[in-house]
Order: structure tokens, then C-alpha cells, then sequence
């Protein structure tokens, strides 16, 4: 089974991102399980998001402690939540910043990933909104979902204009980050 833990602020749509990634599993013939974590957040108060993705079904119904990857949506989260917190030897974290992983000094037995969400979403979406964005980066660095199944699952839920640049975002991020990881 592999988990990922999205960290990012009310608003941002970590918990829409969550969602579309388990239904992009979904459509991957894999068995997955979404869920968020919040209480009485305002926008713009630290939310968490989870995934759960494996080719079993899923019995485990409590938050992830122990994730194999994690998403930053927001870099003004650093030094403010312990998003580190549980990350498993050998994780991936892929955070939402225009600097490079080597800038963020982040230290520890795991992969650090970097990706400009905002400026890319900004440009094709028309909208500093990120978790799309994020989740073609997701796709990229990971391999836990497909391109195709996530461009199916938010083309799905957003439809018009708004489907299709947030499509080219999703494509842009993915193509990015899956070249650096071959390089």
C-alpha cells in the first residue's frame, strides 16, 4: 500500500486534490480510499488531506502517520507544521516552491521534490489555484497514478475552460517533474 499525506491551507484544494487522485487510482484498476482532516478552519488555516492507494482493498480506516509521500501545497507551511513528521524512509516530498530542494535544506532519510505550482497554474489556469497542478506533479514523480487516469478524473469534475487549462497545468507539471526523474 502506498499513502500520501497532502498538507496545505483551506482554500487550496487539498482535499478536492485527495479526492481526484483516488478516483484516478480508481480508474487505474487499483483500490484507493481519500479522507481530510480538519475542524472548524477558516480559509487559510493548515488542512490536511489523505490518499491511500494499493491493489488489495483498503481495511484501514484511521489518518496516515506513516506516509510514503508527501504534498506541500503551500511553502509557508514550513516551520509552521511539522509536515516531515512520520515520512517514511525512502518517501518522496514534493513541495509547492519557486526554490530548488538544495535551497530548502531540508534534511532526512527521503527524496525532497520541488515544482513552481503557482506560477504554472497561474499561466494556464488563470489562478493561483495549485492542487491540480500538484497532482500532475504527483504523477510525475511518483508513478502512483497515471497521467491519463488523472486528466480523466478532473476533466471529470471540472468541465468547459476550466477542465481544459487545468488539464494543460496537470500535463505541464507532469511532463516536468518525470523528465527530472529520468534525467
Amino acid at each position: 500500500m502506498k499513502e500520501l499525506r497532502i498538507h496545505g491551507r483551506g482554500g487550496q484544494g487539498s482535499v478536492t486534490a485527495a479526492e481526484l487522485l483516488a478516483i484516478a487510482a480508481f480508474r487505474d484498476r487499483k483500490y484507493s480510499q481519500a479522507f481530510p482532516a480538519f475542524g472548524a478552519e477558516r480559509r487559510g488555516a493548515p488542512v490536511m488531506a489523505f490518499l491511500r492507494i494499493d491493489d488489495a482493498p483498503i481495511r484501514i480506516k484511521s489518518q496516515v502517520y506513516e506516509p510514503d509521500y508527501v504534498m506541500v501545497q503551500d511553502a509557508s507551511l514550513i516551520g509552521v507544521v511539522d509536515f516531515m513528521s512520520g515520512l517514511k524512509e525512502g518517501g518522496i516530498l514534493l513541495i509547492n516552491t519557486p526554490k530548488s530542494p538544495e535551497e530548502l535544506g531540508l534534511d532526512g532519510n527521503f527524496t525532497v521534490r520541488t515544482i513552481n505550482a503557482t506560477a504554472i497554474a497561474k499561466e494556464m489556469i488563470g489562478r493561483p489555484i495549485v492542487n491540480t497542478t500538484m497532482m500532475g506533479a504527483f504523477a510525475g514523480v511518483t508513478g502512483a497514478v497515471s497521467l491519463h487516469a488523472v486528466i480523466h478524473a478532473v476533466k471529470e469534475r471540472f468541465s468547459g475552460a476550466a477542465g481544459e487549462n487545468n488539464v494543460k497545468a496537470i500535463k505541464y507539471a507532469y511532463d516536468l517533474k518525470s523528465r527530472e526523474g529520468s534525467s
